[in-house]
């Protein structure tokens, strides 16, 4: 199923293989990775609360968005079946 196709003013698109799917979904996931990472280390080593909390929202923001990811992945391969 095309994640679009759930998203107003999108067209599906039939020709949009679950691979291709799995590939954007892997890719988002390694970019979130990334960011998560980077917040981590971050948190780890900031100077001072302040900065410290805006790393934390950050960190818990990626976790939210890794989360949100595997919902509509879920989503999308239930409703393909």
């Amino acid at each position: 199923m095309n994640v679009a196709a759930h998203l107003p003013g999108i067209a599906p698109d039939p020709a949009e293989s679950s691979p291709e799917m799995r590939r954007l979904f892997h890719q988002l996931n390694n970019q979130l990775g990334i960011i998560l990472a980077h917040a981590e280390l971050l948190e780890a080593k900031a100077a001072d609360d302040g900065h410290r909390s805006r790393a934390s929202q950050v960190v818990s923001s990626v976790l939210d968005a890794m989360g949100t990811t595997r919902e509509i992945r879920r989503r999308s391969e239930a409703a393909g079946a």
